[in-house]
């Protein structure tokens, strides 16, 4: 079989319909999937999608591939990807969903569980082998059917959660899949919820469903400073990642969100290891270690973080880009509506939310920043980056994802993307002028190896 190399990410298969992913990636996918699952002696797959304009079609092939293989498919049908993985947790231990997260509207991938992990890296390519080879087994036995998980899901979510007070909220979905679910579940946990625009629209008519970046949460904070809302809440295209706004029109970006969390959780699992990504502000660690829990800074990426949460038993992680990973009281799986009405649940004990988010520790700092390089590049310069990097002391150098290196006033960012071919930037100080030194050192050093290296803010 003949099949773009380029949709194999490091944790996801994604790309563009139908020039590189079409009803034959998909059902392939599924013959695949269906035959390693088979073999790890999974009998039943989880299949969900998101509100994307190709999703029914690439769903139907992708759970003709598995019935094909022998397996029995547990169809949730239109879904956010946490729901996928609740059945996935719940019904199963395995899954697929069709999502292109937020990406543009025309494309669209497969986010992957196996018997209980999220797979990538290695397996994906493994996959990816199997499909091209077309060495898969092929098994009669197979048939679907079709569950409806959000009401377990919601009872799930609302028999955990206790609001000290009612609380009133907006809450942007942007068209994506989230908007079907996350604002009756929302009301359920006790609050007032103004709604922009919760049509399941794959065409994303009014803005793209990406939180993480700022023009896309304009309207939710015109909606909050318009009304009486608390704060705003603000969901990706599939789902599991949540953006939050203050009355002041704040954004209240992850990495603080995960302070509060983390003195959350850790009240209850005491000197618990909390983890999270190289983009975290350096604020992070000296909250979760004043909180009483162990710090762990780790690779981008939402397959990786899960996995080191398994292997040291963490009850929260969290990463820049926004999937928070509750283990403590859930399945330790990223949820953004889970994780708002958990944030929810620790506001409503203070009269003003708003106030204790703007109260959080916080720097001066840069979005995410890109540098578009060729195929293959961003690894290579990322290598010669850590070889030549010199720096005297208090600067403390850590090469776990990239090159990070932390002063006592801010740090300095640069490592290769895995999904596409970038480096990503951040930088942070804790004065505009330490930001602005930061920023130069280590953008002098950038262009030691990329000398014409052009910086454009993050395109998601």
């Amino acid at each position: 079989m003949q099949l773009s190399a380029s949709i194999f990410k490091a944790y996801d298969i994604r790309g563009v319909v139908p020039a590189t992913i079409d009803e034959a990636v998909a059902e392939a996918l599924g013959r695949a999937f269906g035959t390693v699952a088979r073999a790890e002696g999974e009998t039943s797959v989880a299949v969900g999608r998101d509100g994307r304009l190709s999703g029914t079609s690439l769903s139907a092939a992708l759970v003709r591939g598995l019935v094909a293989a022998g397996v029995d498919v547990i169809d949730i049908g239109m879904a956010t990807t946490p729901m996928l993985y609740f059945a996935a947790s719940t019904l199963c231990r395995s899954g697929i969903q069709l999502t292109g997260s937020h990406n543009p509207k025309d494309y669209n991938g497969f986010k992957m569980v196996m018997a209980g992990r999220a797979i990538y890296g290695e397996e994906i390519q493994a996959l990816r082998r199997m499909m091209e080879a077309e060495t898969w087994s092929l098994l009669p036995g197979g048939k679907v059917r079709s569950v409806d998980v959000f009401e377990a899901y919601k009872d799930r979510i609302v028999g955990d959660i206790k609001l000290a007070r009612p609380m009133k909220i907006v809450v942007d979905s942007g068209n994506g899949i989230a908007g079907a679910s996350a604002p009756a579940i929302l009301r359920a946990i006790g609050c007032e919820v103004t709604e922009l625009y919760s049509e399941v629209d794959g065409n994303f008519p009014n803005h793209h469903p990406d939180p993480s970046k700022p023009e896309n949460l304009r309207d939710v904070i015109a909606a909050v400073q318009a009304g009486d809302a608390e704060l705003g809440l603000a969901f990706d295209g599939d789902g599991d990642r949540l953006g939050i706004v203050t009355r002041e029109g704040n954004n209240i970006y992850p990495d603080r969100q995960m302070m509060l969390f983390a003195q959350d959780v850790l009240s209850r699992v005491p000197g618990g290891t909390i983890l999270f990504d190289v983009k975290c502000s350096q604020r992070l660690a000296p909250a979760i270690v004043a909180a009483g829990g162990q710090p762990l800074m780790y690779k981008t990426g939402h397959s990786l973080i899960k996995a080191k949460m398994k292997e040291v038993n963490s009850p929260l992680g969290g990463e820049m880009s926004g999937h928070i990973f509750f283990k403590e009281r859930w399945f330790g799986f990223d949820d953004g509506t889970y994780a708002g009405s958990r944030l929810l649940e620790i506001l409503s004990r203070s009269p003003d939310g708003s106030a204790v988010l703007n109260a959080l520790p916080t720097s001066f700092s840069t979005p995410e920043l890109n540098v578009k390089c060729a195929e293959g590049e961003p690894h290579a310069l990322v290598d010669k980056l850590v070889a030549d990097a010199h720096f005297a002391a208090p600067a403390v150098v850590n090469t776990i994802d990239g090159l990070r290196v932390d002063w006592p006033d801010g740090f300095g960012l640069i490592r290769a993307s895995n999904t596409t071919p970038v480096l990503v930037l951040r930088f942070e100080g804790h004065t505009p002028e330490a930001l602005q030194r930061i920023e130069d050192e280590m953008l002098a050093l950038l262009r030691t190896v990329k000398p014409g290296a052009v910086v454009d803010e993050a395109s998601h």
